[in-house]
Order: C-alpha cells, then structure tokens, then sequence
C-alpha cells in the first residue's frame, strides 16, 4: 500500500455546489484530518470564511486561478504540508469555478517533489443541474471539469424536472462516460463515494489530453468574465440590502454567473451568507461573530459586463 498522501481535487463552474460538499466532508463524523487548500477567482476572500471545519487547516489562495498564476503557490503549499506529515489524512484542493482541472492534476504528475509523496487519488466534479446547459454553451471550462472528473456530483436535483435531469444527465455522459454520476440536493452524497475512491485513471487522462504530462499548458480563460469585491467595515441595514439585491439579480441576473457574501446585520449577532447564480439568491443566518471579531460585510460578484463603480455606490449604500 502507497504511504503517498491522497489528494482529492474538488472541481466545478461557478455556484455548483463545491464550498457545500467541502462542507459536508468536513462535518462528517469519519474520524479523519484534513488539509483543506482553496482557491477563489476574486480579490475578497470570502470560501475561506465559508469552510466550517473548526479542526482543519485551511489554506487560502486568492487573486489567481489555481490553474494559472498561483500554481507555484499550490506547489509550494504541498511542499509545505509535506513537511508535517502525519498530522492529517488527506490533502483536498478546492479549485475556482473557473479552473481547468487538467493542469492542476498535472502538478500531482509534473512536479517532482509533490510527486513523491503525494497520489491524486480523484477529480471530483461538482454541476449544476439547473445551469449546465447554458454553461457548456458559453464556458469551455466547465466542459473541462466535467470531462476530467472521475465522480460528478449531479447536484440541485430539485431545481430541475425529471425530463430536464435525465437531458443533463445525458449531456455529461456524452462528455464523459467513465465518470460515477451521484445525484444530489445540497451536495447530500456519502463522502465515501468521493474520497479515497483511488480513482484517478492517468491513461484515461492520457486518452483524452495525450499532451496531458508535458510541460506546456495554455489555459485562456474567458476575458469578459470578472469578479469585482466590495467590503463595509461595519454593520449593513437589512432593509436597505435585501430589496436591493432582489432587485439587482432579477435586472442583472443573466450576467451575474455567481454572487456571494457575508455579511454583518445591525442588531444581529449572528452572520448573514447567501450565495447566488444567477437570479437564483439563497441566504441564511449561520454562526455568531465571535467576541471581539470585528464585524465587517463583505461580497462577491463574478459574471460578465458588471458595473464596478454602480455596484459599489449601492453597495456602500446599505450600510447601516
């Protein structure tokens, strides 16, 4: 038996679902330790705040994609862990929506150091039944993810009816028909069926990208997609903020691919999330700002033709 550390990489297109599954592993009761490495398409961090495991170490790489220009912190961050080994199980590595998973699992192959002591155990794919469609119309990066995987996560089942499931279903079988297909609501799966599945099959790989283990990689992501962050050092006013972000993803929605935030409530001890895809908002009440935490209300916003400077002043308008 290898004594290589396994590395699960947690892939998918914008508001898929990856940050909830990551979520669901953490919480399990299964015992085990991880080291949780993630990557946001943004200047605000905001998934690192979003993972819940109290025990694990999270590492956060922001301003980059995890394919591209912080590669060579990804190896690095490895390199790092390496050094402690023995204080966790499992290494998983939550790409950007935005990644091509091909060249980040070519890391675990290319890098002579990260190849020694670690073993790509699976590319883990998590979709949105709901919006995968349009996205392998207009985003080349999710026809990727979905051909790498090695598990796909069917995820927002019950935002689609049986007709349109199985028609998705049937669009990611034609890209990839290798990959175990679970699907899902809240990305409800057992973790067993994604983790330690030693599934990662480097002739297949081969098969698909028979460039897949030389040194060139050329990955252009979509230029008209961008991400604009906006932080209030302080409280915001409910009744300002909801009426206005309604309002923005009903007028805006189609060019806004993921939204996302988390914020500080007048009067509310408790933190406000809600995450978004398109016009689709989801919002909730989680932990408590902890003692002496300073409360500040931070968003995200990734899609097409936004207008940084209108989102700002509205934004900065909700404060309390």
């Amino acid at each position: 038996m290898s004594d290589k550390i396994p590395v699960t990489v947690l892939t998918g297109y914008l508001g898929a679902g990856k940050t909830t599954l990551l979520n669901r592993i953490l919480s399990e009761p299964h015992g085990k330790k991880f080291a949780v490495v993630v990557n946001e398409f943004g200047e605000v961090g905001i998934d690192n705040d979003l993972v819940v495991g109290a025990d694990e170490e999270v590492f956060e790489m922001n301003n980059g994609c995890i394919c591209c220009t912080v590669r060579g912190d990804l190896i690095r961050i490895i390199d790092g862990l390496m050094k402690r080994k023995g204080q966790f199980d499992a290494i998983i590595v939550e790409t950007t929506g935005l990644a091509d998973p091909a060249p980040v699992a070519q890391t675990f192959f290319m890098d002579e150091d990260v190849s020694s002591k670690t073993r790509l155990d699976a590319v883990v794919t998590v979709v949105d039944a709901k919006w995968l469609t349009e996205r392998l119309k207009d985003a080349p990066e999710a026809k990727n993810q979905v051909a790498f995987a090695d598990v796909i996560i069917l995820n927002k089942t019950d935002l689609v009816t049986a007709e349109e499931l199985s028609a998705v279903e049937a669009q990611i079988r034609a890209i990839n028909p290798y990959a175990k297909i679970h699907r899902t609501q809240r990305a409800g799966v057992d973790i067993a069926e994604v983790l330690g599945r030693n599934a990662f099959d480097l002739d297949r790989v081969l098969e698909l990208e028979p460039a897949f283990l030389e040194e060139s990689h050329h990955h252009h992501h979509d230029e008209d997609v961008q991400s604009v962050s906006f932080t209030i050092p302080g409280d915001v006013d409910p009744a300002k903020f909801m009426p206005w972000v309604n309002e923005l993803v009903q007028q805006e929605g189609p060019n806004i691919l993921r939204s996302k935030g988390i914020l500080a409530f007048k009067g509310e001890p408790k933190r406000f999330v809600f995450q978004g895809v398109h016009m689709i908002l989801d919002g909730d009440l989680t932990q408590d700002w902890k003692p002496g935490e300073k409360r500040q209300s931070k968003i995200v916003f990734i899609g097409r033709n936004l207008n940084r400077e209108a989102l700002n002043k509205a934004f900065l308008a909700c404060a309390a």
